[in-house]
């Protein structure tokens, strides 16, 4: 099966965040606080998932303020923080929509996203994901991660379900 045929039958679109909802720096302020750089696009990108209909989850191993600040403004409420093990959380999160390993697609950069790669019907990677993993993703994003690359798996995976359109015909409306 295609990267195409694949996404037709997803539901859930699950991320990692570091190397793929941001570029994966970490900058640290005088004071040494770190902030995180997040696309206004890969928001953009979520929102257009939700309003299609296409549920949106976060698991990430570290927990972060400035990312779950970002999460709960574009309405995530799937953000599971401090998961080093993500497929255990990958199940719970697929149990409780009452979705299959196949309705998922699982977006990730590095080795820690292996086992959840393999677990789903569609694993994604961003462009600057290790070889590994891009070797491992059914489809692999134009864009590097935290530059647009959530917004371009979303647009991938709307076009296949033939949403894409409707996604963009909402947005010109408002």
């Amino acid at each position: 099966m295609t990267a195409t045929d694949l996404a037709r039958d997803v539901r859930l679109l699950v991320l990692d965040v570091d190397g793929v909802f941001t570029d994966g720096g970490l900058w640290y302020d005088a004071d040494g606080r770190v902030t995180k750089r997040f696309d206004v696009r890969d928001g953009l990108g979520v929102k257009m998932a939700q309003q299609q209909g296409l549920a949106v989850a976060v698991i990430t191993g570290l927990d972060h303020p400035a990312v779950r600040a970002r999460v709960t403004e574009l309405g995530v409420e799937d953000y599971h923080a401090g998961y080093k093990s993500k497929t255990p959380m990958l199940d719970s999160i697929l149990e409780r929509h009452g979705l299959t390993r196949s309705q998922a697609a699982y977006m990730g950069d590095d080795w820690v996203d292996a086992a959840p790669m393999e677990a789903v019907g569609l694993p994604m990677a961003v462009a600057d994901a290790r070889p590994e993993i891009r070797a491992m993703a059914a489809w692999v994003s134009e864009a590097r991660g935290g530059f647009g690359a959530v917004r371009e798996a979303v647009e991938f995976i709307l076009r296949a379900q033939g949403k894409l359109d409707q996604a963009f015909g909402w947005w010109k409306n408002l």
